[in-house]
């Protein structure tokens, strides 16, 4: 049945002539209003899209490595004036380091307060490694074949969804910020008042850990008080399509180093003599873990039960193991889980760097005087970041090493066969909300109006982001709404963003704008 037949058959039903249920009328009514919703969305997420293409350009322009502090205030400097410009008050919460910025709107008959959280520092550079001069001058690329064709910037007007712009921080997450800001642009021009009021916190901080979030949110708890978090970061599902997610993993670092000589030796004089370093630390590291990836330390996965309502959960995300698989390009994998998203529910015990002696062109036939390795382990609501570290500690102890927290003596060397340094550091936890939560059907019902369709629910991301605090101090529920391509490049070489998920972040965020709450 055409659109335009159901129309008139609405009309002579309401007027009395025709027999069309009541039912069906409702429903088709909500039909037709729902595609005008999707239709209004789509306009105004397409024009502030190209109007805001300036503002995303000269936002990613400007460095933002945290390491720079006189880079991150002109980040912050941006910041306050672009969220002043658009009614917000700001204020920096001060920390040791850079300020947080915290943007308050209120909005009247308001009751509720939703919090947004938004990153603004990225990555280190390599310039090296980049295809394009500086990776903070943003290129506009389209595919051709396998590789990525820069095209003139005056073309992005006529853009077509898949073009990308190539920048550090595209997005992760300075991209998603520029959404933010276009939808709040976009929903002014619809005379869209959300009947919320808005606090938005900005953290120039998140890739080194965020360090001083948790004490600015003890300190500042009723400036950043509210009744839920939206997190704006990260990529969708895998397949594009619209996704929240309700948890996120918290993370640890530890440094372990295990020494050989005081200083590196001839391999010819000493090689079969003096102990390498980096052979017993690649035992040590062996030793934590069997051929299926899977920890072996006693109790490191205590706790973790997957229930079947949880496995339910899990498989109702339509991931392909083969596509994840092929896109990483692996043969196995490791079987902490039996699928992906089974194995993001535990607690991992990552190796994210070694080093010792020299390679590639400066290599030398030396035995090394130390070794070191970096590890991060990916925390769960529930195991405890102190026990587990405690528990890699004691592991490496029963291996036969005296455990020091800085580099040897003299006489500790002397006296002790084996070795090992071991710092450690937790920078946030993990936290999980319940789909059912009031800030979880209300974001399912912005992105049904938006899209037409649920969003994909993931329990839990792999990844973890430093809002941990606000969960756990001050009681916010809190729900990830990711935006970008999850073929991103972030935190690598060629970091990038799709066109089209720029369009569709807006979008995103004009519909949560427009749903009451």
């Amino acid at each position: 049945m055409g659109a335009t037949k159901i129309k008139k058959m609405i009309r002579s039903s309401m007027q009395g002539r025709c027999a069309l249920p009541l039912g069906l009328v409702f429903v088709v009514f909500s039909v037709f209003w729902a595609q005008g919703q999707k239709a209004d969305l789509d306009a105004l997420s397409q024009e502030a899209a190209k109007a805001t293409f300036p503002m995303l350009r000269e936002l990613l322009r400007m460095p933002n490595d945290a390491f720079y502090p006189q880079d991150i205030e002109q980040n912050v400097n941006w910041c306050e004036t672009a969220f002043g410009q658009r009614g917000f008050t700001t204020q920096r919460l001060a920390t040791e380091t850079v300020p947080l910025l915290l943007a308050e709107r209120k909005h009247p008959k308001a009751k509720k307060t939703v919090l947004v959280y938004l990153q603004l520092d990225g990555q280190p550079v390599d310039p090296t490694q980049w295809q394009q001069e500086n990776p903070y001058d943003p290129v506009l690329k389209k595919q051709v074949g396998a590789s990525w064709e820069a095209i003139p910037w005056d073309s992005i007007d006529r853009y077509a969804d898949d073009w990308r712009i190539f920048a550090r921080s595209a997005s992760d997450a300075k991209g998603p910020v520029a959404m933010f800001l276009a939808a709040l642009d976009a929903a002014a021009q619809g005379k869209v008042v959300p009947n919320y009021d808005l606090k938005v916190i900005m953290d120039f901080e998140e890739e080194l850990g965020s360090p001083h979030l948790p004490k600015a949110v003890t300190e500042h708890a009723e400036a950043l008080s509210a009744d839920m978090l939206i997190i704006f970061d990260g990529p969708r599902h895998i397949t594009n399509r619209p996704t929240l997610t309700f948890g996120a993993r918290g993370i640890a670092t530890m440094t372990l180093t295990t020494y050989g000589p005081v200083v590196p030796q001839h391999s010819g004089h000493f090689g079969n003599y003096a102990p390498n370093p980096a052979l017993r630390l690649a035992k040590l590291l062996a030793s934590m873990k069997d051929e299926e990836g899977r920890v072996t330390i006693p109790g490191f996965y205590e706790g973790i039960q997957i229930d079947a309502a949880t496995q339910a959960v899990l498989k109702a995300v339509p991931d392909k193991e083969e596509q994840i698989m092929e896109r990483l390009q692996i043969a196995e994998t490791d079987q902490v889980g039996s699928y992906y998203q089974e194995a993001i529910q535990y607690p991992s015990l990552n190796i994210r760097g070694m080093q010792s002696g020299w390679i590639n062109e400066k290599v030398r036939t030396i035995v090394p005087g130390w070794a070191r390795a970096e590890l991060d382990l990916r925390l769960v609501k529930e195991s405890n970041a102190e026990r587990l570290l405690y528990l890699v500690q004691e592991h490496v102890a029963q291996q036969g090493y005296v455990v020091l927290d800085r580099e040897p003596t003299k006489m500790e060397r002397l006296q002790h066969p084996k070795i090992a340094t071991i710092t450690s550091e937790i920078s946030y936890q993990s936290y999980r909300t319940d789909f059912g939560s009031e800030v979880g059907l209300w974001l399912q019902k912005a992105m049904n109006n938006a899209f037409g369709e649920q969003p994909i629910m993931i329990r839990m991301s792999g990844g973890s982001i430093p809002i941990s605090p606000f969960v756990t101090t001050l009681g916010v529920p809190a729900v990830t709404v990711p935006t970008v391509n999850r073929d991103n490049n972030q935190h690598s070489p060629n970091e990038n963003l799709r066109l089209g998920n720029y369009r569709d972040g807006i979008k995103t965020m004009i519909a949560i704008l427009k749903e009451p709450l």
